[in-house]
């Protein structure tokens, strides 16, 4: 049975935006790695049917806190909520990990020279229906027969996600669900994620390096430093208002500028000395008017729908998208930051 003809079934199932509480309320918590202190003093809350998308560099405490969450990991200190009630750590239930709460680790683990069949039944709470229609929505339904060993690393992705949907949770931690696909199996996992939140109304929380899958996806996006919740918004605030060179980074390819830069760059800012400006690509131009900066072409990077050319101007390097290629290394060119664009300030 296709997915698009079975996909009304059971939508109703998994509604689960009746709640008034927040579905998970987090509160000052603490966790360690070993001796080291991986989360420290975190506090947000996930509302009913949120996307919630985590950001930060390698060992800045994401994949602890999603396992703090989810029940695998015991806390030092702090309070996880699930709908009002705490969650429980390893330490505190002999089975590690909330029934409600789906964890799907990086690495996808499944087990080997089993039936796929065989294997997801093995978790199958729902009606043989609903798992037909989880099996359609993951783009698994053909490999059900197949055994386990047999499978590329996008496939067994989808089935280890299609194991967690058919226990019925409310909420879904994707650990890096992106990093070790091709660009075909990510434009699928992209899809299968935009059909699981419209059946099911799901809410998420999800942690990736990139970039483009956080901002096009999140409807909240949360920073990470260090163990600490550094900063949250939507994205298109982190990403056009960036607070510091660090959220610059994560959000995006960006160039740090003097004020005086930015002022010649475009004279109706109110600058000020003490800042250093934030420039997106294509918040760049090129102009014929000579009283804007000069720069000089370094690089010219062919990126298939664009070339990224990079930029030295008053010994400062800028990037600039640019849909065709109309310069040559050495080139001399005008630049002014792009009409409209309304750049932000930060101290660091």
């Amino acid at each position: 049975m296709e997915y698009s003809t079975t996909c009304s079934l059971i939508s109703s199932h998994f509604n689960y935006s009746m709640y008034n509480q927040p579905l998970l309320s987090v509160n000052q918590l603490s966790g360690k790695i070993g001796e080291n202190n991986a989360v420290n003093t975190i506090s947000f809350v996930l509302n009913e049917g949120e996307k919630l998308a985590i950001a930060g560099e390698t060992g800045s405490g994401k994949t602890t806190l999603l396992k703090m969450l989810s029940g695998f990991l015991q806390p030092e200190k702090g309070e996880i909520l699930f709908k009002g009630e705490k969650v429980k750590g390893p330490n505190e239930q002999l089975i590690a990990g909330h029934p409600k709460i789906a964890y799907l680790s990086q690495y996808f683990e499944l087990r080997n020279n089993y039936y796929v069949r065989d294997f997801l039944e093995m978790a199958e709470i729902v009606s043989k229906e609903k798992a037909q229609l989880i099996y359609e929505i993951c783009r698994i339904a053909h490999l059900l027969n197949r055994r386990t060993n047999a499978l590329s690393g996008g496939e067994r992705q989808r089935i280890a996600l299609a194991r967690l949907l058919i226990t019925s949770p409310y909420l879904l931690l994707l650990d890096e669900p992106f990093s070790h696909l091709d660009f075909s199996h990510k434009e699928i996992i992209r899809q299968v994620l935009r059909d699981i939140e419209k059946e099911f109304g799901t809410s998420f929380i999800l942690v990736s390096h990139d970039v483009s899958d956080l901002l096009s996806w999140a409807d909240r996006l949360l920073i990470m430093q260090a163990g600490r919740i550094i900063t949250e918004n939507k994205p298109t605030i982190l990403f056009h208002q960036p607070t510091d060179s660090y959220c610059a980074g994560l959000t995006g390819p960006f160039s740090k500028i003097s004020s005086d830069l930015a002022k010649r760059l475009d004279p109706s800012l109110n600058v000020n000395s003490d800042f250093f400006y934030c420039l997106r690509p294509a918040q760049i131009q090129l102009t014929n008017d000579s009283s804007f900066a000069v720069a000089t072409v370094m690089e010219i990077i062919f990126f298939g729908n664009y070339f990224m050319v990079s930029l030295l101007c008053d010994d400062q390097v800028i990037q600039m998208i640019h849909l065709t290629n109309e310069f040559q290394v050495g080139q001399k060119i005008y630049i002014r930051i792009r009409e409209g664009e309304n750049i932000k300030p930060f101290t660091s």
